[in-house]
């Protein structure tokens, strides 16, 4: 998602419950987890050995420790794989907290979706406990580009108590365009795509339970964001909806959701989009203008509409202009 706006969906799967009489806040790590001894971090089981982390529609901020997407976890009988690190080290650490309480198997990967930072400020937690970082083959390169930029720019936002620890870590293992990961009686198929939500997105299928993990190539209820191609994404929407899931877990919004139902929102948003943009573009209209009105037939349909559609326009507005 775009740094500017950052959201998280409502949370159902990521609980901090109180067995004592007084509810403590759910800012702790590992550590101070385990010596509280008054917080469960619960996960929402998706399907036999798949779980997920739901997060909430908000802002990253100091409140939330930065939980603002879905995480996901696939157990097999020799290892872990971890779906994104979250938006924090005190995310990740709950995280790992929670996968504890599952399996005694070793993480063994944590796989990045894409570069944004609700999805990869966690990443050092996960190197500390000895999981390889997998990522599409762009990631590295994008990350280069934006981590510096990042880490300023979330500093401002969320603090400097939330930010400790947060590094710019790159993945060691690249997925060009296709690569299994075996668990141990469960493979995980991973799929680099082209330019879309952003240039470096990756998918995740589990075919033992055909469960997806799609990453912000799936935005379900509150509006897509483009940080990459609009065409590249509507173009590959056949290949991603042929996936053989049976359920998605997207990279925000509710976990988990029928597939491929849960790309029809979402396509009808992006072909409304380019439809609108082609016909300013074809009878003349300026960018300031086209951007106002591009896409507004959609707005009832979507929570966040006018914090980003204007925002989706914009950068789509280049693209087919030169198409």
């Amino acid at each position: 998602m775009p740094i500017d706006r950052i959201r998280r969906k409502l949370v159902s799967g990521f609980a901090c419950t109180a067995v004592s009489a007084a509810m403590l806040p759910c800012c702790l790590g590992r550590a101070a987890l385990a010596a509280a001894g008054d917080l469960e971090f619960k996960v929402r089981k998706v399907a036999d050995g798949v779980f997920a982390l739901q997060g909430v529609d908000e802002l990253m901020n100091a409140a939330n420790q930065g939980a603002i997407s879905n995480l996901g976890v696939v157990v097999g009988t020799d290892a872990v794989a971890v779906i994104d690190s979250g938006g924090s080290l005190v995310e990740a650490n709950a995280l790992i907290a929670a996968i504890g309480k599952i399996s005694t198997k070793p993480v063994r990967y944590l796989i990045n979706t894409h570069m944004h930072p609700d999805h990869i400020f966690g990443n050092a937690a996960f190197r500390e406990i000895g999981a390889a970082i997998v990522g599409h083959r762009n990631l590295p390169r994008a990350l280069e580009a934006r981590g510096a930029f990042y880490l300023q720019s979330f500093r401002q936002q969320i603090g400097d108590t939330l930010m400790k620890g947060v590094e710019i870590i790159p993945p060691t293992m690249l997925v060009d365009d296709r690569l299994q990961l075996d668990l141990g009686g469960r493979v995980l198929e991973l799929r680099a795509w082209k330019a879309a939500h952003t240039d470096n997105d990756l998918t995740v299928f589990d075919s033992a339970t055909q469960t997806l993990f799609a990453g912000d190539l799936v935005f379900i209820g509150s509006l897509p964001t483009l940080d990459g191609s609009l065409l590249g994404w509507l173009r590959q929407m056949d290949a991603l909806a042929a996936i053989g899931a049976a359920r998605v877990v997207p990279g925000h919004g509710p976990v988990p959701a029928d597939w491929p139902e849960a790309l029809t929102a979402e396509r009808r948003y992006f072909e409304v989009l380019a439809g609108d943009l082609r016909k300013a573009i074809a009878d003349g209209m300026p960018l300031s203008e086209a951007v106002k009105t591009a896409g507004a037939s959609e707005r009832g349909n979507w929570r966040l509409f006018d914090d980003y559609n204007e925002r989706n326009a914009t950068a789509a507005f280049a693209e087919l202009e030169w198409e």
